[in-house]
């Protein structure tokens, strides 16, 4: 593992996951209310998007998301004193997200395909190679299906956290929303991978089927004519390809 990868799993151990529950633990054995308890352990998650949009130099759309859910939810809890709001902020960017992925399939081009282009890197030499594949049918309905997956995938979890946070108490719905998205997305991630490489695999299969049969048609001709299938062996007309005049008979 690089340094790089290294980083953003600690990034996300410390603000996204351990920071907010250490801290919510820590802020209940103190006396701190639930609410607002729950209230300040998102300082952990909101600060990690800060400091990833700091070092990357950009705004993430994500991140933004996050932010704003955080947000949502702390007003909320401090205007109702209800829990279970603050909890549900956790839903709105996953919603938000499935939802996103799934109106993209009525624009040219979807969102995973995007995002794919993204992390490759549209001026370098695989993403003009990525891009150009885009002309091809089957590409673009494996994109397509990725993002109709990714979309439904991100919905079901939204509602799920949603059924969750109504149905458990405040600590084991803030643990399981910490640990959720992250078990979700890598699920995502290794399907995805999966599937691009079946549909390449199937993709140069049947690349090979073609070529093989193209060079069958193509040369039979070419052998007869050199003379190459002794006299008298030539396969009947019936046999020969269709459209391929045969031998003429005696």
């Amino acid at each position: 593992m690089n340094s790089r990868r290294l980083r953003t799993v600690l990034m996300i151990a410390v603000f996204d996951i351990a920071g907010p529950l250490v801290a919510y633990s820590l802020l209940r054995s103190a006396g701190l209310s639930t609410v607002t308890a729950l209230v300040l352990s998102g300082v952990f998650p909101a600060a990690g998007v800060i400091i990833g949009i700091i070092q990357h130099r950009r705004v993430d759309a994500v991140g933004v998301l996050v932010l704003a859910g955080i947000a949502v939810g702390a007003i909320l809890g401090l205007v109702s004193h209800n829990a279970k709001l603050v909890l549900d902020e956790g839903s709105v960017p996953t919603a938000v997200f499935g939802l996103i992925c799934l109106g993209s399939l009525a624009t040219p081009k979807p969102l995973i395909y995007r995002l794919a282009l993204e992390f490759i890197g549209s001026d370098s030499r695989q993403g003009r190679e990525f891009t150009d594949l885009w002309q091809y049918k089957e590409f673009r309905h494996v994109f397509r299906v990725m993002t109709t997956v990714w979309g439904t995938t991100y919905l079901a979890e939204a509602a799920a956290r949603v059924v969750i946070v109504q149905n458990t108490s405040a600590g084991t719905a803030l643990a399981i929303s910490k640990v959720l998205p992250y078990a979700v997305a890598g699920v995502l991630v290794l399907w995805t991978v999966g599937y691009g490489r079946y549909q390449k695999r199937r993709g140069e299969r049947l690349a090979a089927t073609s070529a093989a049969a193209a060079a069958g048609t193509d040369t039979a001709p070419a052998r007869a004519a050199a003379n190459e299938v002794p006299p008298g062996n030539q396969p009947p007309p019936d046999i020969l390809p269709a459209g391929r005049p045969g031998p003429e008979r005696p």
